[in-house]
């Protein structure tokens, strides 16, 4: 498989696509929100074709084939043994971590979470009614951005039951080693706490050599206390399409998990699994291509980002989501500024730093570049009159 597949452009306005939609009247580039502009693996597009055609779309339940297929791709690719009974499906992730905060603790009790982090993390606690405790991320010599594990600590009170913890991390695409994970592991037992681990960007690491790792898999003592939130969504681009799963191991934690979705959170779609069996079943061959295209992209991206003055980029080892440091930038108002510029990006203070940009490079490279043209030229001034 080549990268024509790729390099292809969509045309996603007029059809009703959140990304696009947002810049509808404007010529701004829209690189915010997490999808990719690819089209969907064709084992996908096949098997949604073959379900359609059959033309009855009642209710529907979870195919026992996914189930397996689940548990085997959790063995072969984490030895990670789980079981179909430890699956909880669910129609997107988000709606899992605000499971979780209501799951774990009482109203009034304490959730952690690092930050910056993808937004949900900061709302789901207190929409849930807890007290929302963020403990701060740090940069280490190697220019990776972890959990810093001495302020967690710090952090922990007796009001504290969970913590929300996100990896590969968005935004950064820090990806955490097995020692990382364990050293965690260790304060989370340690502390009578319960983990949330979203890992929706599992299948998306860009670094050769590195492999993702579930907390979860670790070890009995830490799997009991974990809930793993994965998906199919951002690797294959079908977020539209609501399907997404909870790891719960533990059977207390996941009958309080399953009873506090009752009569709230809907069951998965048959569309959604149809698309999450074909993706799991026989996408592999496409995200590999994927993965070479983004690296590509990546590469290029950090590249021409740190050559553009007042910029600075880490390298991403995972996710196709970039977070740009524009601090040294001086603006006023970053969103309105790139905005002006016509490049759309999400602004840093959504994830609780405002010294930062995401830019989401999941797109074409012709997109690519061209946002960055549009950015270096705003920044040197160089924007026509």
């Amino acid at each position: 498989m080549n990268a024509t597949r790729f390099d292809q452009l969509i045309d996603r306005r007029a059809t009703s696509s959140e990304k696009w939609e947002k810049y509808a009247d404007s010529e701004i580039l829209p690189m915010w929100v997490a999808d990719t502009d690819f089209m969907a693996p064709q084992p996908v597009i096949e098997a949604l074709h073959q379900r359609i055609d059959h033309g009855v779309f009642g209710y529907t339940c979870t195919p026992q084939e996914l189930n397996q297929l689940v548990i085997e791709r959790m063995q072969s690719r984490y030895d990670w043994q789980i079981e179909a009974n430890d699956l909880v499906w669910l129609p997107g992730l988000v709606c899992g971590l605000n499971l979780a905060c209501r799951a774990v603790g009482e109203s009034g009790s304490a959730v952690i979470t690092p930050a910056p982090v993808y937004p949900p993390f900061m709302s789901a606690p207190r929409l849930s009614e807890r007290t929302l405790i963020k403990v701060p991320l740090k940069r280490g010599e190697d220019c990776r951005t972890l959990i810093d594990l001495e302020a967690l600590e710090a952090a922990i009170t007796p009001e504290a039951k969970l913590l929300l913890f996100c990896n590969p991390h968005n935004p950064g695409g820090t990806l955490y080693r097995r020692e990382e994970l364990s050293a965690l592991a260790e304060i989370i037992i340690r502390h009578d706490l319960i983990i949330c681990s979203d890992e929706i960007h599992c299948d998306l690491i860009l670094e050769p050599g590195l492999t993702h790792t579930p907390i979860a898999s670790l070890g009995e003592e830490i799997a009991a206390r974990t809930i793993t939130l994965m998906a199919p969504s951002k690797t294959y681009n079908i977020a539209g399409l609501g399907c997404s799963f909870a790891v719960i191991q533990n059977p207390e934690l996941r009958q309080r998990f399953q009873r506090v979705r009752k009569g709230i959170v809907p069951d998965v779609n048959l569309l959604g699994y149809t698309a999450t069996l074909a993706a799991y079943r026989d996408g592999d061959e496409w995200n590999r291509a994927q993965l070479n295209y983004l690296r590509a992209n990546r590469d290029y991206l950090v590249e021409a980002i740190n050559a553009i003055p007042g910029l600075k980029l880490d390298p991403i080892e995972a996710t196709y989501l970039a977070w740009i440091d524009v601090s040294a930038a001086s603006l006023e108002n970053p969103p309105h500024f790139f905005e002006q510029a016509g490049v759309g990006m999400s602004p840093g203070r959504d994830f609780g730093d405002d010294r930062f940009m995401r830019l989401n490079f999941g797109c074409p490279r012709a997109l690519l570049e061209q946002a960055v043209d549009r950015i270096r030229r705003a920044l040197l001034n160089e924007l026509p009159a």
